[in-house]
Protein backbone atom coordinates (compact mmCIF):
# COMPACT_ATOMS: atom_id res chain seq x y z
CA UNK A 1 0.00 0.00 0.00
CA UNK A 2 2.56 2.52 -1.17
CA UNK A 3 0.26 5.10 -2.73
CA UNK A 4 -1.09 8.17 -0.97
CA UNK A 5 -4.77 8.03 -0.08
CA UNK A 6 -7.41 10.74 0.18
CA UNK A 7 -10.08 8.83 2.11
CA UNK A 8 -10.71 5.83 4.32
CA UNK A 9 -14.14 4.20 4.37
CA UNK A 10 -15.07 1.90 7.22
CA UNK A 11 -17.60 -0.84 7.63
CA UNK A 12 -19.58 -0.10 10.80
CA UNK A 13 -20.40 -3.33 12.65
CA UNK A 14 -17.40 -5.42 13.60
CA UNK A 15 -14.96 -2.81 12.29
CA UNK A 16 -15.68 0.54 13.98
CA UNK A 17 -17.98 -0.78 16.70
CA UNK A 18 -18.58 -4.16 18.27
CA UNK A 19 -21.11 -6.13 16.27
CA UNK A 20 -24.49 -6.38 17.97
CA UNK A 21 -26.77 -8.04 15.40
CA UNK A 22 -29.63 -5.78 14.28
CA UNK A 23 -28.79 -3.19 16.92
CA UNK A 24 -31.33 -0.39 17.18
CA UNK A 25 -30.20 0.78 20.63
CA UNK A 26 -27.61 3.58 20.71
CA UNK A 27 -26.62 2.64 24.25
CA UNK A 28 -25.37 -0.75 23.05
CA UNK A 29 -22.73 0.92 20.84
CA UNK A 30 -19.17 0.08 21.92
CA UNK A 31 -16.21 1.26 19.83
CA UNK A 32 -13.69 -1.32 18.70
CA UNK A 33 -10.29 -1.04 20.39
CA UNK A 34 -8.27 1.79 18.87
CA UNK A 35 -11.12 3.23 16.80
CA UNK A 36 -11.09 6.69 18.42
CA UNK A 37 -7.34 7.12 18.19
CA UNK A 38 -7.06 5.83 14.63
CA UNK A 39 -9.86 8.06 13.37
CA UNK A 40 -8.40 11.10 15.13
CA UNK A 41 -5.01 10.43 13.54
CA UNK A 42 -6.47 9.93 10.05
CA UNK A 43 -8.47 13.15 10.30
CA UNK A 44 -5.46 15.06 11.68
CA UNK A 45 -3.54 14.04 8.55
CA UNK A 46 -6.32 15.34 6.31
CA UNK A 47 -7.86 12.05 5.23
CA UNK A 48 -11.59 12.08 4.69
CA UNK A 49 -13.55 9.37 6.50
CA UNK A 50 -16.84 7.69 5.79
CA UNK A 51 -18.94 4.68 6.69
CA UNK A 52 -20.36 2.07 4.30
CA UNK A 53 -22.74 -0.32 6.02
CA UNK A 54 -25.26 -2.99 5.05
CA UNK A 55 -28.29 -2.64 7.33
CA UNK A 56 -30.64 -5.34 6.10
CA UNK A 57 -32.50 -5.19 9.42
CA UNK A 58 -34.43 -2.29 7.89
CA UNK A 59 -35.58 -4.33 4.89
CA UNK A 60 -36.32 -7.32 7.11
CA UNK A 61 -38.54 -5.20 9.36
CA UNK A 62 -36.28 -5.72 12.39
CA UNK A 63 -35.11 -2.10 12.57
CA UNK A 64 -36.47 1.27 11.53
CA UNK A 65 -34.46 3.86 9.65
CA UNK A 66 -34.79 6.06 12.76
CA UNK A 67 -33.19 3.36 14.93
CA UNK A 68 -30.26 2.97 12.52
CA UNK A 69 -29.87 6.75 12.41
CA UNK A 70 -29.84 6.88 16.23
CA UNK A 71 -27.12 4.22 16.37
CA UNK A 72 -25.12 6.09 13.72
CA UNK A 73 -25.49 9.33 15.68
CA UNK A 74 -24.12 7.54 18.75
CA UNK A 75 -21.17 6.27 16.71
CA UNK A 76 -20.38 9.87 15.73
CA UNK A 77 -20.79 11.01 19.32
CA UNK A 78 -18.17 8.48 20.38
CA UNK A 79 -15.84 8.51 17.34
CA UNK A 80 -16.27 11.94 15.75
CA UNK A 81 -18.00 13.09 12.58
CA UNK A 82 -17.71 11.21 9.32
CA UNK A 83 -17.83 12.93 5.96
CA UNK A 84 -20.48 10.52 4.68
CA UNK A 85 -22.69 7.68 5.80
CA UNK A 86 -23.79 5.28 3.08
CA UNK A 87 -26.33 2.72 4.28
CA UNK A 88 -27.93 -0.14 2.32
CA UNK A 89 -31.35 -0.92 3.84
CA UNK A 90 -32.11 -3.79 1.47
CA UNK A 91 -32.46 -7.50 2.16
CA UNK A 92 -29.83 -9.75 0.55
CA UNK A 93 -32.39 -11.21 -1.87
CA UNK A 94 -33.40 -7.81 -3.32
CA UNK A 95 -30.48 -7.67 -5.75
CA UNK A 96 -29.72 -3.98 -5.24
CA UNK A 97 -26.54 -2.32 -6.51
CA UNK A 98 -25.65 -0.88 -3.11
CA UNK A 99 -25.48 -3.92 -0.82
CA UNK A 100 -21.91 -5.10 -0.28
CA UNK A 101 -20.32 -7.02 -2.02
CA UNK A 102 -21.73 -4.79 -4.81
CA UNK A 103 -19.77 -1.54 -5.26
CA UNK A 104 -22.66 0.91 -4.83
CA UNK A 105 -22.00 2.03 -1.24
CA UNK A 106 -18.30 2.55 -1.90
CA UNK A 107 -18.91 4.47 -5.13
CA UNK A 108 -21.56 6.65 -3.47
CA UNK A 109 -19.25 7.38 -0.54
CA UNK A 110 -16.39 8.34 -2.86
CA UNK A 111 -18.71 10.66 -4.79
CA UNK A 112 -20.00 12.25 -1.58
CA UNK A 113 -16.44 12.83 -0.35
CA UNK A 114 -15.18 14.05 -3.73
CA UNK A 115 -12.45 11.40 -3.98
CA UNK A 116 -11.50 8.81 -6.57
CA UNK A 117 -12.03 5.17 -5.60
CA UNK A 118 -8.44 4.23 -6.44
CA UNK A 119 -7.26 6.74 -3.80
CA UNK A 120 -9.61 5.29 -1.19
CA UNK A 121 -9.09 2.48 1.32
CA UNK A 122 -12.07 0.41 2.46
CA UNK A 123 -11.60 -1.18 5.89
CA UNK A 124 -13.86 -4.06 6.87
CA UNK A 125 -14.04 -7.35 8.69
CA UNK A 126 -15.56 -9.73 6.13
CA UNK A 127 -15.14 -10.77 2.52
CA UNK A 128 -18.10 -8.68 1.31
CA UNK A 129 -16.19 -5.54 2.36
CA UNK A 130 -13.14 -6.65 0.37
CA UNK A 131 -15.22 -7.54 -2.70
CA UNK A 132 -17.13 -4.23 -2.62
CA UNK A 133 -13.85 -2.30 -2.47
CA UNK A 134 -12.38 -4.28 -5.36
CA UNK A 135 -15.54 -3.92 -7.47
CA UNK A 136 -15.43 -0.14 -6.95
CA UNK A 137 -11.71 0.12 -7.76
CA UNK A 138 -10.78 1.00 -4.17
CA UNK A 139 -8.11 -0.64 -2.02
CA UNK A 140 -9.50 -3.26 0.39
CA UNK A 141 -8.06 -3.76 3.85
CA UNK A 142 -9.43 -6.64 5.92
CA UNK A 143 -9.26 -6.55 9.72
CA UNK A 144 -10.29 -10.09 10.68
CA UNK A 145 -12.47 -10.77 13.71
CA UNK A 146 -13.90 -13.98 15.14
CA UNK A 147 -16.59 -13.95 12.41
CA UNK A 148 -14.16 -13.61 9.51
CA UNK A 149 -13.85 -16.88 7.60
CA UNK A 150 -10.39 -18.30 6.89
CA UNK A 151 -10.94 -18.18 3.12
CA UNK A 152 -11.83 -14.48 3.37
CA UNK A 153 -8.48 -13.82 5.04
CA UNK A 154 -6.68 -15.97 2.48
CA UNK A 155 -8.21 -14.09 -0.46
CA UNK A 156 -7.80 -10.56 0.90
CA UNK A 157 -4.97 -8.66 -0.79
CA UNK A 158 -4.26 -6.66 2.40
CA UNK A 159 -4.92 -7.59 6.02
CA UNK A 160 -4.25 -5.87 9.33
CA UNK A 161 -4.34 -7.37 12.80
CA UNK A 162 -6.27 -4.44 14.29
CA UNK A 163 -7.18 -0.81 13.66
CA UNK A 164 -3.79 0.44 14.87
CA UNK A 165 -2.14 -1.71 12.18
CA UNK A 166 -4.50 -0.14 9.62
CA UNK A 167 -3.11 3.26 10.52
CA UNK A 168 0.47 2.07 10.07
CA UNK A 169 -0.35 0.57 6.66
CA UNK A 170 -2.10 3.70 5.36
CA UNK A 171 0.54 6.24 6.39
Amino acid sequence: MDQPFDAVLFDRDGTLIKDVPYNGDPFRVTPMPGAREVLRELRTHGLRTGVVSNQSGIGRGLLTEAQVAAVNARVEELLGRFGTWQICPHRPDEGCACRKPAPGLVLSACEALGVRPERTVVVGDIGADVLAAQAAGAVPLLVPTEVTRREEVDHAPHTAGDLHAVLEMIR
